[in-house]
């Protein structure tokens, strides 16, 4: 069992930064894949970025070069740095674990087991 909570959520303008924090519990963090993912009003679920224990990472289109994702397995956390911020970029956004192998595309909610409880996230122009 894994828990996750996300900390660092906000309201920021436009251009600015925020780092999200995503602490989990258990003892086996560094054997899961990481993701972010986020939800705005009315949209469904989306990828944002994903992290294998080793380091290797992935993101989605609409963030890449802006956000950057890490992970530090000695303090079970992993980490959104969110730069050059947009207002599209308002959403929900929640941590997810999932155990390797993945049951399906690490893109894809269903490939992630544990989630946590989400932190806003609110750009204004």
């Amino acid at each position: 069992q894994v828990q996750l909570v996300e900390s660092g959520g906000g309201l920021v303008q436009a251009g600015d930064s925020l780092r999200l924090s995503c602490a989990a519990s258990g003892r086996t963090f560094s054997s899961y894949v990481m993701g972010w993912f986020r939800q705005a009003p009315g949209k469904e679920r989306e990828f944002v970025a994903a992290i294998w224990s080793a380091g290797s990472t992935v993101y989605a289109d609409s963030v890449k070069g802006r956000f950057t994702i890490s992970r530090d397995n000695a303090k079970n956390t992993v980490y959104l740095q969110m730069n050059s911020l947009k207002p599209e970029d308002t959403a929900v956004y929640y941590c997810a674990a999932g155990r390797w192998p993945l049951n399906s595309s690490m893109r894809t909610p269903g490939a992630y087991q544990y989630w946590g409880q989400g932190t806003q996230v609110t750009v204004s122009s």
